[in-house]
């Protein structure tokens, strides 16, 4: 418990001034990995972990025990601070959201997000009025905890094919108003959609790095309001894609010319054996 709590501190302190990466790993392996490159965070990837057991993201496909199962070995992997995707709360009611949140902490998280995507429905915005209920039990489980508990609440209008800014917007701002400590649009459209979320709220933002974002440094970022910046499933799909350039050269023309670039099996057994 010292341990989580002294993580939980450092992690709600980054918010506080000044911009940062948190990189997604979607397992054990892959946090270790980030762990040695001077990230000050992680967090999981809902999709990214979907994609490892072979399932869509987005879908209701991974439960809220597989989903901290994995978070927590992202936990055990990794000397840093965890925060995590856990979707839409795993659950109707706004009981089944402060479980969730609970749960989460039991596990070792520092920190998670919820959503106002019905994720278990199929990507259906939840009124404003029960996204905020969600949001509310959601913090009050969280300030429940003997540490700060970072709680990040996320309005998916524009990641759901919405495109409302003013409706994001208002929706963030509920949702500061309601208790939550970072709020969060993946997908916005522009860089003015960006600069105008981060000036219409008091607390810190955080942008997923896709879209316009990806034309930006972190320190363009912090430049229009940014306190954090997450990569969502990118790395998991760049993994992707490597395995499925190294297919497509095995199919096609029979050679081995990926492996001349892969990292060595020492190398990589030192990496993840490191304790």
């Amino acid at each position: 418990m010292a341990d989580q709590i002294s993580k939980a501190v450092a992690f709600a302190e980054l918010h506080r001034s000044g911009t940062f990466i948190v990189p997604n790993p979607w397992d054990a392996g892959s946090a270790r990995v980030l762990s040695g490159h001077g990230f000050l965070g992680l967090a999981t990837t809902s999709a990214g972990f979907a994609f490892s057991l072979g399932r869509a993201d987005c879908a209701g496909l991974v439960t809220r025990g597989e989903a901290l199962t994995n978070a927590r070995s992202i936990v055990e992997a990794t000397h840093l601070p965890v925060t995590a995707d856990l979707e839409s709360g795993y659950g109707d009611s706004p009981g089944d959201v402060a479980e969730t949140i609970r749960q989460a902490a039991e596990v070792g998280l520092v920190g998670a997000s919820i959503e106002d995507a019905a994720g278990e429905t199929g990507g259906e915005i939840r009124d404003i009025a029960e996204a905020v209920d969600r949001v509310v039990a959601a913090v009050e489980a969280a300030r429940a905890q003997p540490f700060p508990f970072t709680l990040t609440a996320r309005a998916d209008n524009f990641f759901q094919g919405r495109f409302d800014l003013d409706d994001t917007i208002r929706r963030l701002q509920a949702f500061a108003e309601a208790g939550a400590d970072v709020l969060y649009a993946p997908a916005l459209p522009s860089l003015d959609a960006v600069r105008a979320v981060c000036s219409s709220l008091d607390k810190p933002v955080n942008v997923l790095a896709a879209g316009p974002v990806l034309a930006c440094s972190v320190a363009d970022l912090g430049a229009l309001g940014v306190r954090r910046v997450s990569l969502g499933s990118a790395l998991p799909r760049a993994a992707l894609t490597a395995v499925l350039d190294a297919a497509a050269e095995l199919v096609g023309s029979g050679t081995f010319g990926f492996a001349k670039s892969a990292l060595g099996h020492a190398e990589a057994n030192a990496l993840l054996g490191r304790s």
